[in-house]
């Protein structure tokens, strides 16, 4: 979109952990990762290799008459169909077996065992892939939270959404374009709870969404082998360039005891937060006792006292501050 401003993902090249840890990671920004290993997946994880590999084993996927998916109007359908056969149709255009049109988009996204308590896990759902795919320790062990198996079709486009945890994006086959927002420019993304309700980045209806010309876009197109690190709270919305697959990495970098233990997809707000929400819900019951005038005063004032109190400084916009480090690394790594 040509009225929003925009700016590459920076790329650092062969990162180890010490790196990482002590000059991306503080960043709290979005960082693209290549010539990391991440194991014999990227030779192996053919479209055949991974039918064998996978089996029969049921999963519930999304399906779609169209590839842009909207979570908010659910214009998809769930249905269970066995890994091979799901992967068999990921990876072709046209179908001679639908359930919606010869043309519907698949998209997969691992759950645990027990979809309302078990988080996904790689090793335990599809034990046999995950032998082929190495994550690089960027992470304590017992930060781990959940690695999460997607498979597109395509062109499937989700929605732009946050969670609530850091994550590494690891592409193994495939491309895909990722479009990202930081946290500060949640006011312009017109969220409904974590996702937004612009489906299309590209292309908005500015009349509707007039505000999100104002927020920033980072962008960058993962290939075969990169990493993408997504901290938490920043927006994300991708693009399937190719029939791709991939793994999602999340491990908690709150206390423990932050997160909400009914949650095992990862994306539920901090108990602290939701909390928060609770008691700004009651306040703002309590303002509609006041006649309107009173009500618009009293309200200004608190959004003033909230913005004094818990907005966080901003010395040097993120793009800035991560060209210098983005130089300062080629120097290290060269």
């Amino acid at each position: 979109m040509e009225k929003q401003e925009k700016f590459a993902v920076p790329v650092y090249t062969g990162v180890d952990r010490e790196t990482f840890t002590q000059h991306i990671y503080p960043l709290r920004h979005p960082a693209l990762l290549k010539d990391v290993p991440i194991g014999p997946c990227l030779e192996k994880w053919t479209v055949d290799y991974l039918c064998k590999k996978g089996g029969g084993r049921e999963v519930k996927v999304h399906v779609s008459p169209v590839a842009q998916l909207d979570f908010l109007h659910k214009n998809f359908l769930y249905r269970t169909l066995p890994f091979d056969k799901f992967v068999g149709r990921a990876a072709e255009a046209e179908h001679s077996e639908f359930f919606v049109c010869e043309d519907e988009s698949y998209y997969l996204r691992s759950l645990g065992e027990d979809l309302r308590k078990e988080p996904a896990d790689i090793k335990k759902q599809f034990p046999d892939l995950a032998e082929d795919f190495h994550l690089p320790r960027f992470f304590e062990a017992e930060q781990f939270f959940s690695s999460v198996f997607r498979i597109s079709s395509c062109g499937l486009q989700l929605w732009t959404h946050y969670d609530v945890m850091d994550n590494l994006l690891a592409q193994v086959t495939g491309r895909k374009r990722v479009v990202l927002y930081s946290p500060q420019d949640a006011p312009y993304l017109y969220l409904s709870g974590d996702k937004s309700e612009i489906l299309d980045v590209d292309s908005p209806d500015l009349e509707k969404y007039a505000e999100f010309v104002k927020a920033r876009r980072y962008e960058c197109v993962l290939e075969p082998g990169d990493l993408l690190f997504i901290p938490a709270l920043w927006f994300h919305n991708t693009v399937a360039l190719t029939f791709g697959v991939g793994v999602n990495v999340f491990w908690c970098h709150l206390s423990a005891d932050c997160y909400d233990k009914k949650d095992p997809y990862g994306n539920k707000d901090p108990i602290a937060a939701q909390r928060a929400m609770q008691v700004l819900e009651r306040a703002l019951g309590i303002l509609e006792e006041l006649p309107s005038n009173y009500r618009d005063f009293y309200a200004r004032r608190m959004v003033l006292r909230i913005q004094n109190r818990a907005y966080s400084s901003q010395p040097e916009g993120p793009e800035k501050r991560d060209s210098k480090m983005s130089i300062q690394l080629r120097g290290e790594l060269n």
